[in-house]
Order: C-alpha cells, then sequence, then structure tokens
C-alpha cells in the first residue's frame, strides 16, 4: 500500500500547483476538474453571482484557497462572501456559501469530507450541484436537502437561484 508524502503548511503555500489543490493534514490533493461541463456551470455561477453582487451585496470567487482549519486548505468551486470584497489573498474567515461543482471521479467519500470541512469551518450554506444529471443539494449544519423544486435558496440573506434559469445558459 503507497503512502503519502507530507509537507507542512508552509511548503504547501510556497508551492504553485495547476490547477492549485487542497491541502489535507500535510497531505496535497487534486480536485477533480478540467471538462467542459464542470467548467462550463462553475463560469455560469461565477457570471451569475457577479452579475447580481450590488444587489445581493456579495462577492464571487472561483477556485479561492479557504483554510478552513489549521492544516486544512480547500479550494471550492465557487465562494461567496457577502459584504465587502475581502482583501485577504487567502480566505481565513468562513465564506457565507461554498459551492462544489460534481465532476465523474469524484466519490462520495471526498465530496462528504470537503462538505464537513466547510460545514465545520462555518460556511452557511454549501451547493453541490451535478451538471451532468443537473440535480443540486443543499447543505446545512442541520442537514442535506435536494433542491427538488428547482430552487436553491439561503436566508440572511435570502438569496434565491433558479436552477433552470442557470442551466439555460449552459445551453447556449
Amino acid at each position: 500500500m503507497a503512502t503519502a508524502t507530507l509537507i507542512s503548511v508552509d511548503e504547501y503555500l510556497k508551492t504553485t500547483y495547476r490547477p492549485d489543490c487542497d491541502y489535507v493534514d500535510g497531505e496535497v490533493l487534486e480536485r477533480s476538474l478540467g471538462e467542459q461541463d464542470h467548467s462550463d456551470l462553475q463560469s455560469e455561477l461565477v457570471f451569475y453571482f457577479r452579475a447580481r453582487r450590488r444587489q445581493w451585496k456579495c462577492h464571487a470567487f472561483a477556485e479561492q484557497r479557504v483554510q478552513v482549519s489549521a492544516k486544512r486548505f480547500r479550494i471550492p468551486d465557487v465562494c461567496v462572501i457577502l459584504g465587502a470584497k475581502p482583501s485577504d489573498q487567502i480566505f481565513r474567515t468562513p465564506p457565507f456559501l461554498c459551492i462544489e461543482v460534481l465532476s465523474k471521479d469524484d466519490t462520495l467519500d471526498s465530496l462528504q469530507a470537503r462538505v464537513d470541512d466547510y460545514l465545520n469551518f462555518g460556511v452557511t450554506y454549501v451547493w453541490v450541484m451535478n451538471p451532468r444529471t443537473r440535480r443540486a443539494w443543499v447543505y446545512t449544519a442541520s442537514g442535506i436537502e435536494e433542491a427538488k423544486d428547482g430552487m436553491l435558496r439561503t436566508q440572511k440573506p435570502e438569496l434565491t437561484v433558479s436552477l433552470k434559469e442557470l442551466f439555460a445558459g449552459l445551453d447556449e
């Protein structure tokens, strides 16, 4: 059985990864991405939030490093911060929303570990979206719910995203 080579947080932060990688307890973890359906939905999400940033008083970031604990850095596909635009290059306070776009190679175990890290860090909402099936789920500290009515929602503030409208942008 192969063992991973462990590196320090300092070494992780000084190293450039292309694409960027998560860092979990000394191990550098590659992320699944790079295919059109993933990239297309990720771009659509950033555009959707940025087009509403003044109205919703939020900022959306693609593939932003977020330090979720002393020895863990995650890179959500999209994260949304409420209020003023942060000046930090690495986010060390919880985003309001982290969004993960599923790739065909993602596993349930790796997805759940990412969601758990976000929620344990204090992220209020985690949305998981599948571009192939066009389904989405909302994770919060109180559980998980599929967006069966076609709407992704948050509270405080109330933000509503229509899956139909979002996915329509993928068909153009």
